[in-house]
């Protein structure tokens, strides 16, 4: 007996979601979300933004800016890279098979698959092989000022 295999396309995610657009609107709709979620608004320094998105029913989001960003976390000293579009699903406290993050670990760009906020102190961080690190929450918040002023300068 044969197996049935269903093909999921972007338009299919996508569906019913809400769009935001334009710079000052996707960055004060990330940290929303990223407040609402309980994390500190540090933790994603997406620069120059122009779309946003998020389907309430299934909790896809996505924020595309305009070319990929390296940012290098002082606080943790860890080197994160954001591709052109970031994608995810959210639930309370978690971001769950995301695509499009990748943290430098030794000489290898590993992907970041997950992250999920405990009690607001820690951030814990899962590869795709499914191994992790956290760190402190207030490791991010020495972020939020930079980010601000580079998300709506360009």
């Amino acid at each position: 007996m044969g197996s049935l295999a269903v093909a999921i396309t972007k338009d299919d995610v996508r569906a019913g979601a809400e769009m935001i657009y334009g710079a000052e609107e996707c960055y004060n709709h990330s940290m929303e979300l990223l407040k609402a979620l309980g994390f500190p608004e540090g933790v994603m320094p997406l620069k120059n933004l122009d779309e946003a998105g998020l389907v309430r029913e299934t909790g896809f989001v996505w924020m595309k800016q305009k070319a990929p960003y390296e940012h290098l976390f002082k606080g943790t000293n860890t080197k994160v890279r954001y591709d052109t579009e970031v994608t995810a699903y959210v639930e309370d406290g978690k971001m769950k098979k995301m695509t499009g993050v990748k943290s430098k670990q030794m000489l290898l760009w590993v992907p970041i698959v997950e992250m999920s906020v405990e009690e607001g102190k820690k951030i814990y961080f899962k590869s795709a092989v499914g191994i992790g690190r956290s760190f402190p929450a207030s490791a991010f918040a020495d972020e939020v000022n930079t980010k601000r002023v580079e998300a709506v300068s360009n």
